[in-house]
Parts: C-alpha cells; structure tokens; sequence
C-alpha cells in the first residue's frame, strides 16, 4: 500500500494539473471502489474549480470551490495519472480507456487525471471541508510525521509506558500518520532500534533521535519519488526509486549495510507483516 512518500509524491505531480483547473467533465465508470462512491458524485464533480490539492497522511483531498473536498485513498493499486499536457520536458498523450479506469477527471485545460485500481481497494468520499477534521477517516490521525506536532517530547509521551513492540507503536496511525512498514523498517535500522522492542523500554534519548531520522527518511524517498515495488507509479507514470536504497526491507539474508556491523539482515513476522532488521546492530 502507498505511504506518504508516494501519497505525497502524486500530489506533486498532480498539483500543475488540477489546482486552479476546472474539472469540465466527471466520469465515474462504476458505483464503488472498497465502498460505494459518493451519490451523484460525477454531477457534484462536474464544473468545480479545484482550489487546492492537499495530503492528510495517506489521504489526497482536492479543495473545490464550493465548499466541498474530494477525498482521495489509493489502496493496494490505485494510481492517478495526467494526460494531455506536458510535465517537465516531456507532453504525455492521452492514453487509451483501460478496464480499470474507474473515475477520469476531465478538466478545462485538456488535462485528464485517470484513477485507475485494478483490486478496487482505493476509495473516494466528499465531504464539507470546514467539517474535514470530524471526517471518519481523518478524524482519528496522529500528526504527520513531518509536522510540527510530531516532536521529540510527543513521541516520547505517546510511548510512554506502551508494552507493544516499537514496530507496531509506529505503525498506528493514532499516534503517527502516514508511516508504513516500509519506511518503519528503514527508520529502525537507522537509528538502531530493534523492531522488537517495546515501545515503553526504549531510553527517552534514543525515541528522541529516532524523530529526526524518521522525517530524513521521508524527505529522501519523496525525492526519489517514493518505492515502487510493484504498483506506485508517479503521476507521469514513471518509477519511484527509493528502493534502490534500501538498508534492510526486502533485503533478507543480505549483509547489514552498517559500517563495521558484520550482521546479517533478518525478516521476522510481526501482526502479519514482515520487519526486516539486523540483529546485531538493532537493540
């Protein structure tokens, strides 16, 4: 599933394309996603001026002009993609309908966002943006991990007392948004913890260094355009490369890339989700 490094890495794609655009046309090819769409939601699309393109953890939400925001969730492999006008150097034609192209945005300059989702878990909901905070999928988020609200002194107090393992603490959306096992795993290694400790026995200090080096990880994946392992595509279609650096995830009996540590990467199961890390060097 996208984290907020691909999230954030289409809504910068997309942002030329839509944010003071009209959508002249909303095509909704079918009635659900992972739950229904929203009730006339091509006629309530249609004609909208799009004010703003915004994140909220994993989430998209398009600003519109009268008041209301479409909320946007990719799911396993969904992708939103533009057509018909020219990112960075290159002039992306419209491609042809695909079976999965499950809403299309037409909008007044000749651009075209397509969402498709060959699995259906993505979603999509409107909802008034002054009540978007009580919104039943925002509503209950942590802070976003590159925010203000996410200090040193707000994870120590979050952790504070917790027997869950670190790994799972850091997954909950609750107390951090966005994060996903991915870039926990990656954030872990780096700051030598071990996905199996828990959250309440790690020393004030390290939960202290593990902030920053959390929104480290964040800012280089965005700039490499986020992990593509084997749906992500960027709003232009092309990879993310973020991959190409990984220190432990996916990396199962490599080496441990850590200078002088000797260890090997170990994969453990952890709530149904794999945590790679190097028993050595993570403590």
């Amino acid at each position: 599933m996208p984290e907020l490094p691909e999230v954030e890495t289409v809504r910068r794609g997309l942002a030329p394309a839509m944010e003071g655009a009209i959508i002249a046309r909303a095509q909704v090819n079918r009635p659900d996603l992972r739950w229904p769409l929203p009730e006339r939601m091509a006629d309530r699309l249609t004609g909208r001026r799009v004010t703003r393109l915004g994140r909220r953890s994993k989430y998209l939400l398009a600003d519109l002009d009268d008041g209301q925001t479409l909320i946007v969730h990719l799911g396993m492999s969904g992708r939103m993609q533009v057509s018909g006008i020219r990112i960075g150097i290159f002039h992306h034609d419209h491609p042809a309908p695909a079976k999965h192209d499950h809403v299309v945005l037409h909008m007044d300059t000749g651009a075209r966002i397509t969402f498709n989702d060959a699995r259906r878990f993505g979603a999509m909901d409107l909802a008034p943006t002054r009540e978007l905070d009580s919104h039943w999928l925002i509503r209950d988020l942590g802070p976003e991990p590159t925010g203000n609200g996410f200090s040193e002194g707000y994870l120590a107090a979050r952790l504070r007392g917790r027997m869950t393992p670190i790994k799972a603490a850091l997954l909950d959306q609750r107390i951090v948004s966005g994060l996903g096992n991915i870039y926990v795993c990656e954030a872990l290694h780096r700051a030598g913890i071990s996905p199996l400790r828990k959250a309440g026995r790690i020393a004030p200090a390290r939960v202290a260094a593990l902030v920053p080096v959390i929104r480290d990880i964040l800012a280089e994946a965005i700039d490499a355009g986020g992990s593509s392992l084997r749906d992500h595509r960027q709003a232009d279609g092309q990879l993310g490369y973020f991959q190409h650096t990984f220190r432990v995830y996916g990396r199962e009996n490599a080496p441990c890339p850590t200078d002088g540590c000797g260890g090997t990467v170990r994969r453990v199961v952890q709530s149904g989700r794999s945590s790679f890390y190097c028993p050595l060097c993570q403590r």
